[in-house]
């Protein structure tokens, strides 16, 4: 069995989306404290994390009230490294997208990419998911799609967020920031469980793929 932990580490010099971590030292050993103790300050949707569709919608399924059923389970992952800009329903069936596929992750040029980049220096390019992909994610019953950078959002769809707007209000829930470098395609088992944080619109979660 090998296990491939595909999260990101959470830091304040990461690359982020929106407001950077901070970290406050509450207690220290150091300064005679009886314990360490520290504070963090992150985004629901910070380093690998989960977007429920309360995230675009409101009233609808916050992230602690997402079923474990969706969340872990068969997974496939595409290679999709050779494809420059957005992928299209065409790019997904070339990678070999099963027709029974129910959790999809796409390994894209981010992973040693634009996923790499300092948080100085965030990316304007990089491989997001065009919204005929996503209707075809849909038609095929995929609950939970996954990609190895900030957002699911190509850089020229960030005004509108198309594809956000497709999948949310379906309830096909979204994995953003999974580090897929290591991770060849191929058939896995998805264990993906965000932080349970009540009402959320999304929530950072500790993500492994299993191959047996």
């Amino acid at each position: 069995m090998q296990i491939f932990d595909i999260t990101l580490p959470i830091h304040p010099d990461m690359l982020h989306w929106g407001k950077q971590p901070e970290v406050t030292v509450v207690e220290s050993i150091a300064n005679g404290d009886a314990s360490n103790v520290t504070r963090w300050l992150v985004g629901a949707h910070t380093g690998t994390h989960v977007d429920a569709p309360a995230h675009f919608v409101d009233g609808a399924v916050p992230v602690d009230r997402i079923s474990l059923d969706v969340l872990c389970g068969p997974a496939v992952v595409l290679d999709l490294r050779e494809v420059k800009g957005q992928i299209g329903a065409d790019d997904l069936r070339a990678a070999g997208l099963p027709a029974d596929a129910a959790r999809v992750l796409l390994r894209t040029r981010n992973s040693t990419g634009a996923l790499r980049a300092p948080a100085e220096d965030k990316p304007t390019d990089w491989t997001g998911l065009a919204p005929d992909g996503a209707r075809l994610l849909m038609d095929q019953g995929v609950v939970l799609v996954g990609i190895d950078y900030l957002t699911l959002e190509s850089p020229e769809r960030t005004d509108g967020w198309d594809t956000h707007h497709l999948l949310l209000p379906a309830e096909v829930i979204i994995l953003e920031g999974a580090d897929l470098s290591d991770v060849e395609s191929g058939e896995y088992e998805l264990f993906c469980l965000p932080a349970k944080w009540k009402d959320a619109d999304g929530a950072p979660a500790r993500t492994v793929l299993v191959r047996r």
